[in-house]
């Protein structure tokens, strides 16, 4: 086997924030050794969340088995997942930052799965995947993230799952949403239909103009490679989009 070097798009103060996570836990638990000191663990898990590096692939590089770097990886995901801030929480900080408005959209992470799986196939991407919520800010970024739903789920049944526009609304935030949450009575969305008046498109392209910054989380969040196609289980996707929200919020 062959070995190289390799830069991780990475800021030392990353490494820093998820090596002293992993020591802090390690000393909870009275861990008294292990193969890899919490230095060389934050980087396995920092290669495998920002490179989608395979656990065969990881364990290689950092000299431990693939059963290892699986439960070093499984281990530190939950600990970042765990300070991802909760919808009540991000929802009371958007409302403490005055922002004008906030954006509500749902975005789908493509998983390996086939065609006899159709709970997880969305019709409206035309791919296997699950359905994550996400809330960010006119700037876009990232304020909250949803758990995951199979693909199948419509945005406006995951958004009334996880009580999203509910925690919305009580805030009195304005939200603004896209045609898949038609339906709702307090997020604005845009005009559908053929043939409207031309103040209708004027509403929709000043719409779409508030929107569009929005539409970065999404892309923060796909940046990191393991969610651009998960090879897990399928249900994980939101406990690892919810660490590498924790990343981003410490990386800003």
């Amino acid at each position: 086997m062959l070995f190289y070097r390799a830069a991780l798009p990475l800021s030392r103060q990353s490494l820093t924030f998820v090596s002293g996570i992993i020591r802090r836990h390690r000393k909870k638990a009275g861990s008294r050794w292990r193969k890899l000191n919490p230095g060389q663990q934050a980087l396995l898990v920092l290669a495998h969340l920002r490179k989608g590096e395979t656990f065969a692939e990881l364990g290689a590089g950092f000299g431990v088995g693939t059963t290892t770097a699986w439960r070093y990886v499984q281990e530190t995901v939950a600990l970042l997942a765990a300070r991802a801030p909760k919808l009540r929480q991000a929802v009371r900080d958007a409302k403490k930052a005055c922002y004008a408005y906030v954006v509500l959209d749902g975005t789908l992470i493509a998983v390996d799965r086939v065609a006899a799986d159709r709970p997880s196939y969305s019709g409206k991407h035309r791919k296997h995947g699950m359905n994550l919520q996400v809330i960010a800010s006119p700037c876009g970024d990232i304020l909250w993230v949803s758990g995951a739903l199979a693909g199948a789920v419509h945005d406006k049944k995951a958004e009334w799952i996880w009580g999203v526009l509910a925690e919305l609304q009580a805030a009195g935030l304005v939200v603004l949403a896209d045609k898949g949450y038609q339906g709702s009575s307090y997020a604005k969305i845009p005009y559908r239909g053929r043939n409207k008046p031309e103040s209708q498109k004027a509403a929709n392209r000043a719409h779409a103009k508030l929107r569009a910054p929005g539409e970065r989380a999404n892309a923060l969040l796909k940046n990191w490679r393991i969610l651009r196609k998960l090879r897990c289980c399928p249900w994980r996707a939101g406990q690892l989009a919810k660490a590498i929200h924790a990343l981003e919020i410490h990386a800003a």
